[in-house]
Parts: structure tokens; C-alpha cells; sequence
């Protein structure tokens, strides 16, 4: 039961897709009958036809236009302009409301495509307070009228008028279908005898049907495609905002999570201490003790490996020492290279792995031999 456009937009949404269909007191509507041409080159002539027949300049006004049939050599259109000035003051509460409609189209050619598709027809129905006629071709708008009334008296002198400029303009007047609008039903026996065709009563369309016809100027369309635009980039804003603001969430969510496991192992630490002090001086206790009680440790079986890795008589052990945390071993080889071996057994035997060796480089001696250094600490 909305009657008006400032009614309409408080219940628009911003993802609806608005159609705007002007009355018929808005436009001016033209059946032109022009020379069938090459079709990339039409639109062109039609739109100069169009501006030609216009009493106003290009600048000031939107056109379109539909084919209402065509031949080899002819071609009889739809030619419809609406003033942008009076369409921006129809459109005023959508544009203020922020919407931009996608089609500007007139609301006869819906109700026409609606209920007449094919042949001729006479539409009659209101448009607010004005009742309002158009001839129809195809589902196209020809002729439109607005009646200066609905007296019958002022109905047979305006509908006769209305068929003899239709036939004026090569039109048949002998309209198969004649379309009353269902407000008017009482008009219904008055126009059936006017006309002396059956009157139909039709109701009205939610939504009617599409049409081709699109009078939406071109500062609309660029303004619509910018809004579009920023629409789009607003989407994905907002959905870069959510997913940061998920990807903050998981990673607060982890360092509470971190901070609750670092707790609870601290809790577990304090709580452990007790029993894990009393294993770490056990340990100690048991490396201090390791070399009085594990026979790896005892300098009887250590010299003894030791003398099975002496790679030859030239190598001599000279000087052998033993604390609880260190072997140093002094010797004297006939060369260097014998040096070397020695070092190099000790490192790969077997039951002196419990200890790590390192030796410095030999001392030359004037007569060739070489003195030589080795320390070992347990492992």
C-alpha cells in the first residue's frame, strides 16, 4: 500500500536492485518508421532520428528505443526521451536515500511486455490521479495520452481522438486486446462500448515484466558503477578486517594458551623440585664417586689400554698422571709420525671411550725425537 517514492526508499535495502518505471507524463514517446540499415550503424541513425523530432537539446535528455518490427527495407520503432531534470525531480528521494536505480524504463512498456507481448492492444489504467492510455505494438508503447477524465461523456470524446492518431501514424485501431486496469472495473462497459472490442480487466504486476528499454543517463550509470566500486573494495575491507581480526584472535588465543602451559609447567617445576634436587645431587654424587668404584676410571686398567694402543717400541710412555677429572699422559716417540698413531689409537680404543683426548702439537728434540702431550677428561 505504498503510494509514493519517499515512502518506498525507508524500506529499500542497499543489495536491492531497483527498477524505476516513469509514468507516462514523464516521457515523450514517437513510433518512427525508418529504413532498415546496416545493424552496427542503426542505433546511431535512430538515436539522430530521435534528437531531430525533439524539442529540446541532446544535452538535456535521455533516449532509448525498442523495435517494435522489422523488414528488409523498413524498420518501425519505439523511440521514448524523458528530460533529465524532470527525471532527476521523480528520482529525488532514491537519490537522496543513496540508491541509483540499474533501469529507468517506463511503467506502460512493463504492463504492455506484461500482458500483451504480441499484436495490438490499448492499455487504460491509473497513474495516481490521472487516468492514462497507451497503444501498444509488440509489447512497445506507440501512443500514449493522458484522459482529462473518467466521465463517460469525456470518454467518448477522448478515446476516439486517441484511435484517430493512431491510425494517423499507421496504427490498427482494431485492437484485439483492450487492457482496463482492475481500479477501473466500473470504466469497463463504458470503454468496451467505446471501443466495440472486448474489455479485459488486469491487475497489477509484482514485479511486471523486463523490457529492453533503459533511460538511465550516463552520470547515473558512472555514478553507480563508482558506487559499485566501492562497494566492492568495502567487502573486501571488511573481510580483510575479519580475517585479521581471526588471525589476531587464534594468535591470542595461542599465547594464552602458551602462557597457560608455561604455568602449569611452572607449577609442575615447584611442585617436582624437591624430588628432582635430591636426582641432581645423587648424580653429582655418583660422578664424584665414578672413578673410585667404576673400573673404566681405574689407572691400572687405563695404563694398561693405553700401553695396547702404543703403535710400535719407538713410542714410550714416560710420565703418567690421574686426578678425578683429568689423564695426562707425557711420552717420547722416535718420530712425529709415531706420535700421530699413538693419539690416533687411543682415540679409536674401544674401553678408553669414556674419556675425550686432545693433544698438542709434538716438541722436536735435537736428535729427531719427538716429546709429546696427551690430556684426556672424562666425557
Amino acid at each position: 500500500m505504498i503510494r509514493t517514492l519517499d515512502e518506498a526508499v525507508p524500506l529499500l535495502r542497499a543489495q536491492d536492485d531497483v527498477v524505476l518505471g516513469l509514468p507516462i507524463a514523464a516521457v515523450l514517446a514517437q513510433r518512427l518508421r525508418l529504413p532498415t540499415v546496416d545493424p552496427t550503424e542503426f542505433p546511431e541513425m535512430v538515436r539522430i532520428q530521435i534528437e531531430k523530432a525533439l524539442p529540446f537539446s541532446p544535452d538535456e535528455v535521455t533516449t532509448d528505443f525498442e523495435l517494435i518490427e522489422q523488414n528488409e527495407t523498413e524498420s518501425i520503432i519505439s523511440a521514448i526521451a524523458v528530460r533529465n531534470e524532470r527525471l532527476a525531480e521523480i528520482a529525488a528521494p532514491l537519490l537522496a536515500g543513496g540508491y541509483i536505480p540499474r533501469q529507468v524504463t517506463v511503467y506502460a512498456a512493463q504492463r504492455a511486455s506484461t500482458h500483451a507481448p504480441e499484436g495490438n492492444a490499448l492499455l487504460i489504467y491509473p497513474e495516481g490521479e490521472p487516468l492514462v492510455s497507451a497503444v501498444t505494438e509488440n509489447g512497445k508503447v506507440s501512443l500514449t495520452r493522458t484522459l482529462d477524465g473518467v466521465a463517460p461523456e469525456q470518454l467518448r470524446i477522448e478515446l476516439p481522438q486517441l484511435a484517430l492518431s493512431a491510425e494517423l501514424q499507421g496504427i490498427s485501431v482494431s485492437f484485439p486486446n483492450v487492457l482496463l486496469d482492475e481500479t477501473c472495473y466500473e470504466l469497463r462497459d463504458t470503454v468496451q462500448g467505446i471501443m466495440a472490442s472486448p474489455t479485459e480487466l488486469v491487475s497489477v504486476e509484482t514485479p511486471p515484466a523486463s523490457v529492453k528499454l533503459n533511460l538511465l543517463p550516463e552520470s547515473w550509470r558512472q555514478r553507480r558503477s563508482q558506487l559499485a566500486r566501492q562497494g566492492e573494495w568495502r567487502r573486501r575491507l571488511l573481510w580483510a578486517g575479519a580475517v585479521y581480526a581471526g588471525i589476531l584472535f587464534l594468535s591470542l588465543a595461542s599465547l594464552a594458551s602458551v602462557d597457560f602451559e608455561i604455568g602449569r609447567l611452572d607449577r609442575s617445576i615447584a611442585r617436582d623440585a624437591p624430588q628432582t634436587s635430591f636426582v641432581r645431587a645423587a648424580e653429582a654424587n655418583w660422578k664424584a664417586l665414578a672413578p673410585a668404584i667404576d673400573s673404566r676410571y681405574y689407572p691400572v686398567e687405563i695404563l694398561l689400554h693405553l700401553f695396547e694402543s702404543l703403535p710400535s717400541p719407538d713410542v714410550r710412555i714416560t710420565t703418567y698422571s690421574q686426578s678425578a677429572r683429568q689423564i695426562s699422559v707425557d711420552g717420547e716417540s722416535s718420530s712425529a709420525a709415531l706420535a700421530y698413531q699413538f693419539i690416533d689409537k687411543v682415540k679409536k680404543n674401544r674401553e678408553l671411550q669414556v674419556f675425550q683426548f686432545d693433544m698438542a702439537a709434538p716438541r722436536i728434540l735435537p736428535n729427531n725425537h719427538a716429546q709429546f702431550r696427551l690430556e684426556g677428561k672424562p666425557r
